[in-house]
């Protein structure tokens, strides 16, 4: 009966999925069936890690995270948890043995959002950056080579930039969320309250080498892996055309967003291309 359980909460993990990031839910369907899984229940502990520091504002969110990561710790030694969705995540910790220093890299992030609201370095930033993506990307990617540790060091640089353009990419398109409303500056050395082109284009510059060092990457990916992130990387560049076309003020007053039309577009076309060898 364990199966059934282990079932429920991987169930769990791809409904927090499908729910949260349409997008995300979107590129992880075009992964292999034997991976998409522990996909989902990546995603689903770090979606409620994340939801604990954003949105409950009403609730003690430090005995919240602190009362997660340790039922979380917990699940990953006994393996099993009657949270479905830590259940889940230990499952596939457990499976490719990830590396704990992710997990323990990852919650130093969540716990900077409780409290810090600038980012005054670039030190600062970038550590914030490793913990709160970089390290997601480099969790996937041991699902992704099946615990091959060679491959897994050969590809770790590009899995991280792709991890941090993304991240990135989230700073932009949130921005007023960030700083209006939970007044947070994630991006050192821009002041928001005269956010103007040329800060942009930076941030910008900065996001497109992200991009460009994780592309050789994603078509060294092992097949079952290779065009579900594709697919998020052309999701994710198609959203960061959008935010390069609007004006600074915009970005200020506007969450902008890609619409469903237009990233099932995206997935069309990465499709021809990815089955065309046009990649």
């Amino acid at each position: 009966m364990k199966n059934l359980f282990d079932r429920v909460s991987t169930d769990c993990s791809r409904h927090v999925t499908q729910l949260y990031s349409t997008s995300f839910s979107m590129a992880t369907r075009m992964l292999s069936p034997e991976i998409r899984e522990h996909i989902y229940n990546i995603y689903g502990f770090v979606r409620f890690a994340d939801e604990i520091v954003d949105t409950f504002h009403d609730y003690p969110k430090e005995d919240l995270l602190n009362r997660f990561e340790q039922e979380m710790y917990l699940s990953l030694k006994q393996k099993i948890s009657l949270n479905p969705i830590l259940n889940s995540f230990q499952h596939t910790v457990n499976t490719f043995e990830i590396d704990i220093e992710l997990i323990e890299a990852f919650m130093f992030s969540m716990r900077q959002d409780l409290d810090k609201s600038v980012y005054h370095t670039v030190e600062e930033y970038q550590k914030y950056i490793y913990g709160s993506a970089d390290v997601v990307g480099l969790m996937c990617l041991k699902v992704f080579v099946k615990g091959d540790r060679e491959q897994y060091e050969a590809l770790k640089p590009a899995a991280m930039a792709l991890g941090s353009a993304f991240q990135k990419v989230n700073f932009l398109r949130d921005l007023k969320a960030d700083f209006q409303q939970l007044d947070r500056s994630y991006f050192p050395q821009v002041d928001f309250n005269e956010f103007d082109e040329a800060s942009k284009k930076r941030i910008i510059a900065e996001i497109e080498a992200d991009f460009a060092k994780a592309r050789t990457g994603i078509f060294q990916l092992p097949e079952g892996a290779r065009f579900g992130v594709y697919t998020a990387y052309k999701y994710y560049l198609k959203l960061l055309r959008k935010l390069k076309n609007t004006p600074p003020l915009r970005l200020q007053s506007t969450r902008i967003r890609v619409p469903n039309y237009q990233k099932v577009s995206v997935l069309a076309n990465s499709y021809v291309k990815y089955h065309l060898n046009l990649l």
